[in-house]
């Protein structure tokens, strides 16, 4: 089942998202810290005449890496070829992908911790000196060719920064940490979004709408998105509180961003196990939900807010829990 929550990406975001993605720095909004220094060293880099040097963005889903990769392109006054690390199977791919780079020419690859090991290795000299070097045929008619490539830079993102190996981490010049937007930073991008998309909306309902996105903007469009359907449909031309609560509401995304997975799996995990401490596999069998949609979907925003914690023996209900869905809290004991 698709959930509004769900940070990964789905066609509908990536529309959404070309659609009003800032093409300049001065746009971003958020990531304040990485956002200066990136235009540090992008001036310096202009500055000097050379290529920016390679650059990996990691931190969880949602928060923008895409757009900063494209937003670096833009002001290098460079093009920008994409691509994904499950898509380069063979070093044919890599080749290919390679050999059509111009210098100074940005190439983003996304989920980058998804590069076989052996595209790795050949990914090596090409960042370090702008060769590639790849062996075509077989057993005795195998031969080495080397290619020399313009300069260039790579900017990789991931969302699981421990999966690159060291050789590979090692060789990015340049390494960013995304962290989760503030209700602030998301109430502007929300409001920018409404401008882009020409659909005013409150200020109210904007900060609303930001309380419940879990830091991830990609969520806060999305959000953005069924809410201006509800007021269509209403016949607004102006999305205020009421009709964005109404709709909020309607769609089980509650105050503090939880939805109703999120809160099967906490209410699971009070009324069915007492608080815990029980183990993830259970849990998802007893609310019928895939272990890795509440390893990867759920847990990660319910421990970053403190709603759960994990111990050697399982997954356990903080008081934060109990008072959010109204339950008597009553410490446990045995852990």
């Amino acid at each position: 089942m698709k959930r509004l929550t769900d940070v990964s990406k789905e066609e509908e975001d990536i529309i959404i998202e070309d659609n009003i993605r800032p093409s300049s720095i001065s746009e971003y909004i958020g990531q304040s810290e990485v956002k200066e220094n990136i235009k540090v060293f992008i001036e310096a880099a202009l500055i000097r005449n050379e290529p920016l040097d390679h650059v990996l963005l990691y931190g969880p889903p949602g928060l923008g890496k895409t757009t900063l990769a494209m937003i670096i392109a833009n002001e290098l006054h460079k093009n920008i070829k994409t691509a994904s690390g499950p898509s380069i199977e063979k070093p044919g791919d890599l080749a290919a992908i390679l050999s059509t780079l111009e210098p100074g020419d940005v190439l983003f690859i996304d989920e980058i911790h998804r590069i076989p090991r052996f595209i790795e290795e050949i990914l090596y000299p090409a960042m370090e000196d702008f060769t590639l070097d790849i062996v075509i045929g077989s057993d005795n008619q195998a031969r080495s060719i080397k290619i020399d490539l313009p300069p260039f830079t790579l900017v990789g993102a991931t969302t699981r920064a421990g999966d690159l190996t060291s050789p590979l981490r090692d060789r990015f010049g340049i390494v960013c940490k995304l962290k989760y937007y503030t209700v602030e930073e998301l109430t502007s991008i929300v409001m920018r979004t409404a401008r882009v998309l020409n659909m005013p909306i409150d200020n109210e309902a904007a900060l609303s709408l930001a309380k419940r996105s879990r830091g991830t903007p990609r969520i806060a469009n999305r959000l953005f998105k069924r809410v201006r359907d509800f007021a269509l449909v209403a016949k607004k031309e102006k999305i205020d509180l009421e009709i964005a609560e109404n709709a909020l509401n309607r769609l089980k995304v509650d105050i503090l961003g939880l939805d109703e997975v999120d809160r099967q799996y906490l209410s699971s995990l009070i009324e069915k196990f007492n608080g815990g401490p029980v183990g993830v596999e259970t849990l998802a069998s007893s609310i019928g939900e895939e272990v890795t949609t509440l390893l990867d979907v759920c847990e990660p925003y319910l421990l970053q807010n403190g709603f759960i914690k994990r111990t050697s023996r399982g997954r356990v209900a903080t008081a934060k829990t109990y008072k959010h869905l109204g339950v008597n809290y009553q410490e446990n004991l045995f852990l």
